[in-house]
């Protein structure tokens, strides 16, 4: 078994098995330079981070401008306009209703806060839930907590002493969304359910699963009846990706927990908040200090990746990115429809910026060994494209070209028959 000569350890890379990583060099647009000069398509936004493209000018310049003046700042204490003014434009462009804002590290991070929030509601009101329900195939981050509140299975399975019990609801597959319903309304009648937690429209790492607006309105109203909150996890979902800023506007719905990352620096720079109402603050305001809300990272609301937030802001007021997204969401449509007929692929949809189609093979699921076959494939056609097992999805950023796309296709369509073949 050979070692790569770098000490360095890869997330979601088995070492034994993954070519030498190559180094990149530079990014543009939708493209990686790598060391050799290559220009490889980055068809998933670099894990769903990059919106707009890799280095866009206005943001660059605000995160240059920013290190002319900041550094870290304990947040505790202090305070910087970068964090004021982002938490304003943020509460303006979210879904109307939320109040605070309250700044972590990462999609993970953010979802940690928003249960410790709604954990934190109850208890301070003397109540006494804590259940938490999520959905079936649900994935919510890397750490404990996060892990936790996600689907089990070999993403977790050696950590299983550490996590943490919730209920589940069934996905709602085409067909049994009544079975989604009654399960979380039937939990709900025991008047211990603290929070529903849920990636709205589309489950990402579980499989790209996408189910309709009005089943997540659904689950809002029930929650909203019986008390429980609404936890709305946007960090892949959110910033454009499902065709809205957030994917809860098509529902309708105000979460009373909004956690958003990713794409809220357009990916320059990690960064997530976690949005709530008035009254989860509130439940939190107190002259008893042992009811203040316990939480903080080292590097709460770096000014720098604030700033960079702000200019991402300033990119979606002042540039058509609404029209790039609608314009993306027709150049999918237009290139899924021959595949929706082609018995090579099963499931083929789209929501949004996000496509998906299965490839019919007779081995699926995230370990499947046609995964990084697929993944070697796009690679020596200088694509970016990380299947999930047999599911092949398209993330772009929203500046891709036509062109782009019929190159991605392309690829797809000739790795049906080089690999899907193969694995029958």
């Amino acid at each position: 078994m050979t070692r790569s000569p770098s000490p360095v350890w890869h997330p979601f890379t088995q070492h034994a098995l993954e070519p030498v990583t190559t180094r990149i060099v530079r990014t543009d647009g939708a493209y990686l330079i790598d060391e050799h000069g290559r220009s490889i398509l980055d068809a998933i936004s670099s894990w769903w981070v990059i919106t707009h493209g890799h280095r866009h000018p206005a943001i660059m310049e605000a995160i240059r401008s920013a290190t002319e003046s900041f550094d870290q700042i304990i947040f505790a204490e202090y305070t910087h306009e970068p964090a004021e003014e982002l938490a304003q434009g943020l509460i303006r462009l979210a879904p109307p209703g939320l109040a605070h804002v309250f700044y972590s590290d990462s999609g993970s991070t953010s979802v940690e806060v928003a249960l410790k929030m709604a954990l934190g509601f109850f208890h301070n009101r003397g109540c006494s839930r804590s259940r938490i329900v999520v959905m079936e195939h649900g994935y919510h981050g890397d750490t404990i907590g996060a892990m936790s509140v996600g689907e089990r299975g070999v993403f977790n399975a050696a950590y299983g002493a550490l996590l943490f019990d919730v209920d589940t609801i069934p996905f709602p597959a085409p067909g049994h969304e009544q079975e989604t319903l009654d399960a979380f309304e039937q939990l709900c009648l025991g008047e211990e359910v603290a929070a529903l937690l849920i990636e709205p429209l589309i489950l990402g790492a579980g499989g790209m699963k996408m189910y309709p607006p009005h089943l997540l309105a659904e689950l809002k109203r029930i929650a909203t009846r019986y008390g429980t909150l609404f936890i709305a996890d946007e960090v892949m979902t959110g910033w454009g990706r499902t065709g809205t800023v957030f994917a809860c506007e098509q529902a309708g719905i105000t979460p009373d927990i909004l956690c958003v990352s990713k794409g809220i620096t357009g990916g320059a720079l990690p960064l997530a908040a976690t949005l709530c109402s008035a009254e989860i603050f509130d439940a939190h305001l107190s002259s008893d200090r042992s009811r203040m809300f316990f939480h903080s990272s080292s590097y709460t609301a770096n000014p720098i990746a604030c700033a960079a937030a702000l200019a991402n802001l300033t990119v979606w007021q002042n540039e058509p990115v609404l029209k790039r997204i609608e314009t993306l969401e027709h150049m999918h449509r237009e290139r899924l429809t021959p595949f929706r007929s082609d018995p090579r692929f099963v499931n083929v949809r789209q929501t949004g910026t996000i496509a998906a189609l299965d490839l019919d093979v007779s081995t699926s699921g995230y370990l499947s060994d046609v995964g990084p076959k697929l993944r070697a494939f796009f690679r020596q056609r200088d694509l970016l494209i990380r299947p999930l097992g047999n599911v092949i999805y398209l993330m772009t950023p929203y500046c891709v070209t036509s062109d782009d796309l019929d190159r991605a296709y392309a690829a797809i369509d000739e790795a049906a028959d080089v690999i899907g073949k193969a694995q029958k």
